[in-house]
């Protein structure tokens, strides 16, 4: 279905955190929208997609900027404390149209310069992978999540249809951890999986973190509850895994595999380290 794509010049970049992520000073969304369009993404109950009056995963609002403006404007937030930033709490910064308008590469270009505390990357792309030259100047301070949230393809083509599939995810956390880079996959949102997941993530990455539903999407699982998602696992005839202890079998197959102390759960899994660099 085709797209609506718009250009937009924000007046700021960065947005003070608040709620779930308070481990944060700011958040950086380079797009308003996701292309992806999850099935259970929380940010469709939020007022950025409800008062849109568009489909979610059909519109997208690209953040066009001038980068000595980025740049004086986390120079500026860097005076006043700690600069710890998540990016990206409302959208992926690595969705297809970050190939042809290179937005993030173009903020990481002004962050390797003038480095943040602490920079969070959550996406679920393997575009990620194009930026490791960037990433390299920010390693000491920097973690990258990949969003690997199961190992069944069927799974991911019944709940996710426009995300990349799960492969080449996987193909791109091997890169990133051949490189050094300091990442992690994120079963989040715990989705119905295979005996074999925790060995097929343990062979790309050395940290983990689970989250789901009820933990993660800011609600006790009321949002994923009003978008119809059991309705979706009743019709894959997965109706098991759609259950606030579901996740606790992913948990104990990771921890056949993983040391305890690379395995975080929910929120613990998405903030900054206290030590200032990740392990």
């Amino acid at each position: 279905m085709k797209k609506t794509i718009e250009h937009k010049t924000p007046k700021q970049l960065l947005t003070p955190t608040r709620g779930y992520l308070k481990g944060y000073s700011h958040t950086l969304n380079p797009y308003m929208g996701c292309a992806f369009g999850c099935s259970y993404c929380y940010v469709r109950r939020l007022p950025v997609a409800l008062f849109k009056g568009q489909e979610w995963g059909l519109w997208i609002d690209v953040k066009t900027f001038e980068k000595d403006r980025f740049r004086h404007e986390l120079i500026r937030a860097k005076k006043k404390g700690a600069v710890t930033i998540f990016m990206s709490s409302s959208t992926d910064p690595y969705q297809p149209l970050e190939h042809r308008e290179r937005i993030t590469r173009s903020l990481l270009e002004v962050m390797a310069e003038e480095p943040p505390d602490f920079l969070f990357v959550q996406t679920r792309s393997p575009l990620v992978v194009r930026d490791a030259d960037l990433f390299q100047k920010l390693k000491d301070r920097l973690l990258i999540s990949v969003t690997v949230e199961t190992d069944r393809e069927e799974i991911r083509k019944a709940l996710t249809p426009w995300a990349p599939p799960i492969p080449t995810r996987l193909k791109a956390l091997a890169q990133l951890k051949e490189a050094g880079l300091p990442t992690q996959a994120a079963v989040s949102p715990v989705l119905p999986s295979s005996e074999r997941f925790a060995d097929v993530l343990k062979a790309v990455v050395s940290r983990v973190t689970v989250d789901d539903y009820f933990m993660g999407d800011g609600s006790g699982g009321r949002r994923t509850e009003s978008l119809g998602i059991k309705k979706i696992y009743e019709q894959i005839g997965e109706t098991d895994w759609y259950d606030p202890s579901a996740y606790q079998t992913v948990l104990d197959r990771l921890r056949a595999v993983f040391p305890a102390s690379q395995i975080y759960v929910s929120l613990e899994g998405f903030l900054p380290p206290a030590s200032g660099t990740v392990d």
